[in-house]
C-alpha cells in the first residue's frame, strides 16, 4: 500500500496559502495562478482553515456575495481536517469519501508539509491496478515479471527438443 509520503515524494510540495483576512477574489486569484483547487489559511505561521474552489462558488457566487469584498475568514472551513505521511493512501479515500473532501492537508509534527487531493487518490488507484493486472498477466501467460518491465516481448517460451 503507497503511503502519503510516498505520494508527495513524486509531487510537487509546495502549499499556497493566503492570510484569513485576505479577500476571496485574491485567494481565487492565487489558486488560479497556482492551477490549485485549495490553499491553506495561515495567520502567525498557524493554520487556521482551509479554503476551496467550492467554497468560493457556494458561499460567495452562489450566496450572490462580492468575492472582492468577502475576506476569506468568512467562507474557510476553519477544523482542518488532515493525514499524517505514515498513512496510507486508501486511508486518505475512506477520509475524502466519507467527509465530501477534495483536499487533504499532510501535517509531520505539526508541521504542514503538503497536501494531497482526490487527483492523487485516483491516480494511486490506477497504478495499484495497473500492477495487479500486470502480475495476473504474467501468471496466466507462465512469464516471470521481470520480463515486461526490461522490455522482453510478451511472446510463448521457446520449447526445446529433447
Amino acid at each position: 500500500m503507497q503511503t502519503v509520503r510516498q505520494v508527495l515524494k513524486d509531487k510537487q510540495r509546495r502549499v499556497w496559502s493566503v492570510s484569513a483576512d485576505t479577500s476571496v477574489a485574491d485567494a481565487v486569484k492565487v489558486m488560479t495562478e497556482k492551477d490549485v483547487g485549495a490553499i491553506m489559511v495561515i495567520e502567525a505561521e498557524q493554520v487556521v482553515g482551509i479554503i476551496t474552489e467550492r467554497d468560493c462558488v457556494r458561499k460567495v457566487i452562489g450566496q450572490g456575495r462580492a468575492a472582492d469584498a468577502t475576506p476569506v475568514k468568512e467562507i474557510m472551513t476553519p477544523r482542518v481536517l488532515y493525514v499524517r505521511p505514515e498513512q496510507t493512501m486508501e486511508d486518505c479515500m475512506v477520509l475524502m469519501n466519507q467527509r465530501h473532501l477534495r483536499h487533504l492537508p499532510v501535517f509531520d509534527n505539526e508541521q504542514l508539509v503538503g497536501m494531497v487531493s482526490i487527483r492523487d487518490a485516483i491516480k494511486y488507484v490506477i497504478d495499484d491496478r495497473e500492477f495487479i493486472i500486470e502480475q495476473l498477466e504474467n501468471y496466466i501467460l507462465n512469464r516471470p515479471s521481470w520480463e515486461t518491465r526490461q522490455g522482453i516481448s510478451p511472446i510463448a517460451p521457446i520449447v526445446q527438443d529433447s
